[in-house]
């Protein structure tokens, strides 16, 4: 019919299996904490001059890490870590400073970009690398949820890079809400839309406790301030999710 365009799914051939976009995340749960951080430092971790730090205060920027415990996802039943800082594209300053940038980012209207992912699994490794330029690694996390508090140790090339506890529990459903993350595929800006929404969410102030180990990543959160006490913590005991094919910017 004219007028509307057909939707025609997107193909990956990852270690001899197929993987069809949209990507979908069935079964998770998450433990995200977030800090405010030296804008100044965050850019310095940042691949490429196309990005520029979302500032909330005055030299401000946010960084957030989640501990996350794929199990039900297209790409298999895995655990991650996301390290990543919240981002606009370089001259983009729509609404007003600072607050705007705040109000977007409660709102999930602020994009992110990954600095580091590392996985426990090669075939989620190599499928978010090829398929949306994310930086994953092939790392050794264990990720506890059995108690009353989430508790993540990430051990990279035989060192420590941190250790995390979150409290777990909440009572309220996060609805179906449109993000998008940025990533560099072959060292050309992309960005990835997805939607997540989640069950047993919790939001705290503070609550997380971070101890850094003795990894160069470890000392590149050292360079952000940290440790220091989270701004917010926020659990999902039952994620959901749908991720598209990367589209170049």
């Amino acid at each position: 019919m004219a007028g509307l365009v057909e939707y025609v799914p997107k193909d990956y051939l990852i270690q001899g299996r197929t993987v069809t976009m949209p990507c979908i995340v069935r079964d998770a749960c998450s433990a995200t904490a977030t800090w405010l951080v030296r804008s100044r430092a965050a850019r310095a971790l940042l691949p490429g001059p196309e990005l520029e730090i979302a500032e909330v205060l005055p030299g401000r920027g946010l960084l957030s890490i989640s501990c996350i415990d794929y199990r039900d996802n297209d790409l298999g039943d895995y655990n991650e870590v996301s390290i990543a800082f919240f981002v606009r594209k370089r001259g983009d300053r729509s609404g007003l400073p600072y607050v705007g940038a705040a109000m977007d980012m409660m709102r999930g209207l602020l994009p992110t970009h990954i600095i580091h992912l590392p996985v426990n699994q090669s075939f989620t490794c190599e499928a978010g690398r090829t398929i949306w330029g994310f930086p994953k690694t092939v790392d050794e996390i264990d990720f506890d949820t059995g108690g009353d508090r989430a508790r993540c140790i990430w051990n990279k090339d035989g060192q420590n890079v941190l250790k995390l506890s979150s409290p777990t529990g909440g009572k309220r459903d996060f609805p179906e809400q449109a993000l998008c993350t940025y990533s560099y595929i072959d060292g050309v800006l992309h960005k990835t839309p997805f939607v997540s929404s989640a069950e047993g969410l919790g939001v705290r102030m503070g609550g997380t406790e971070i101890e850094l180990g003795a990894h160069p990543i470890a000392d590149e959160l050292r360079s952000l301030g940290l440790p220091k006490p989270a701004l917010m913590s926020m659990w999902m005991g039952k994620m959901k999710g749908r991720f598209e094919a990367a589209e170049r910017c």
